[in-house]
């Protein structure tokens, strides 16, 4: 059976598909960490900045397929189509939640 996607994660892929920094922003702990291609960043500002960067470069837009929960985090298969060589493609996001907001969003290929 598959897990329910928890509010804030459905509010962040509702935020990221609509280009909504201020929202996105808003679904992560002051003290957040995002990994993605390899890069970490830090807090709502490197958070903020990280999704204006791609939203500009890639505009991607993300179709939820799967949701389950593993070792205390919510892991979200998507399926991400933009502007980038081999869109679409499935994307792994391994979301861990404090007090009803994200406290560590780690990004990678589904494979």
């Amino acid at each position: 059976m598959q897990a329910e996607l928890p509010r804030v994660i459905a509010t962040y892929v509702a935020a990221s598909n609509d280009y909504d920094p201020d929202t996105i922003a808003a679904c992560f702990t002051p003290d957040a960490v995002v990994r993605d291609e390899g890069h970490e960043r830090r807090g709502t500002a490197e958070i903020a900045a990280w999704r204006d960067e791609v939203t500009r470069k890639y505009r991607p837009r993300t179709v939820v397929t799967e949701v389950r929960e593993e070792d205390g985090r919510t892991i979200v298969t998507g399926q991400v189509s933009g502007d980038f060589p081999g869109s679409p493609v499935a994307l792994r996001y391994a979301f861990t939640l404090a007090d009803g907001k994200i406290a560590r969003l780690d990004i990678g290929n589904a494979a």
